[in-house]
């Protein structure tokens, strides 16, 4: 979150981490001390031992030992700092539209930053928005205001956070081409505030995939639309699309896979690329990439991450094998430390450490 969605890139490590970080049923790393602190807290609702199978978009995972949703950047700002304190790894989430989660789950303190933390208000061609607003809900807003340059956000699942921190979009635009202004948190609890050009945008990046920054909110200025009716059936055109191209009935990341400029110009986009290399339909336990489309791995039922993992290595090696190029996974893998990494590159250590 796809150009997705979820604020799931606060935390990545470009580093290949390994599969299994600790058993399933490992000692907690969250004190109950820190828990009944947290649950002390005014602003901010407490979930123990959530299962991420239930919550996630992939409906896989295990279990999040403790869960908190901050309702303020007050709130998120004393769990950072409670955190730090006791010495506690923390991982940020959103709608979870692109993350793998680990087996056995997190052991980490994992922030939600979702419904709780999505205050939104437009004036003139002015929009901000907190880190949690939901994107289509937020597209609808904007552009239900009479402004325009919001089109290419329709239907796109996941956060705003999320959104910023990927750079997503569609139609090879990304949000950050009308962003103004990019607050976050540090792990210290201080906060910055960035313009566009230091937000470092580029296809599908910026600069909070490496500085471990929470954003907490963000400001737009968008463009007063000529035409509103235009808009909003471009917003139509652009869901119908998206509905009769996607799967949308079976739990997924949505695109599994960035569009690498390369392979594009020689061979098309990833979905055709690796429909070409056969590999539509292809199945392991309950995961499957999809009949509708071959850049989506979709959840049949029972998948599990070691599933999905394999299926993301088979697509690259195949792809790599017919031209030449080296697809990266969009999709992020979530470690029981709640480290972030791409899931091209667990996926390639899984599969050396299984067929070994």
């Amino acid at each position: 979150m796809s150009t997705k969605n979820a604020q799931v890139t606060n935390r990545v490590h470009d580093q290949t981490l390994p599969v299994q970080n600790s058993a399933p049923g490992a000692a907690r790393l969250i004190p109950p001390a820190l828990v009944e602190r947290l649950q002390a807290l005014n602003g901010l609702d407490v979930i123990p031992d959530l299962d991420l199978s239930r919550f996630s978009r992939w409906k896989i995972g295990g279990t999040a030992d403790c869960v908190v949703c901050p309702r303020s950047t007050a709130a998120l700002r004393e769990v950072i700092l409670l955190a730090r304190e006791a010495d506690v790894p923390v991982t940020v989430i959103g709608l979870t539209t692109n993350l793998l989660f680990a087996q056995e789950g997190i052991r980490a303190l994992v922030i939600h930053l979702g419904p709780q933390f999505a205050g939104m208000r437009i004036a003139g061609n002015r929009v901000w928005g907190q880190a949690g607003v939901w994107v289509p809900g937020f597209a609808r807003r904007v552009a239900k205001a009479g402004l325009s340059g919001i089109e290419h956000l329709a239907g796109i699942p996941g956060t705003l956070g999320g959104l910023i921190c990927m750079n997503g979009g569609s139609q090879r635009k990304g949000i950050g081409d009308h962003l103004v202004s990019a607050t976050a948190l540090d792990m210290e609890g201080t906060l910055h505030i960035y313009d566009r050009e230091q937000c470092g945008f580029a296809y599908r990046t910026s600069v909070f995939q490496q500085n471990h920054q929470i954003i907490t909110e963000a400001e737009f200025e968008y463009e007063t639309a000529q035409d509103t009716a235009a808009v909003r059936r471009e917003m139509k055109r652009i869901l119908e699309d998206r509905r009769r191209k996607f799967p949308q009935k079976l739990p997924n990341c949505g695109s599994v896979f960035v569009s690498n400029p390369a392979l594009y110009a020689s061979f098309g986009p990833p979905g055709a690329v690796i429909e070409k290399c056969g590999l539509k339909g292809t199945a392991r336990g309950g995961a499957e990439i999809s009949h509708l489309h071959a850049n989506f791995i979709v959840n049949r039922g029972g998948a599990t991450t070691a599933d999905v993992l394999y299926l993301i290595d088979l697509i690259r090696t195949r792809v790599q094998q017919e031209t030449g190029c080296d697809l990266e996974a969009e999709a992020k893998y979530v470690d029981a430390l709640g480290r972030f990494s791409p899931a091209h590159r667990v996926a390639r250590q899984w599969a050396q450490e299984n067929t070994a």
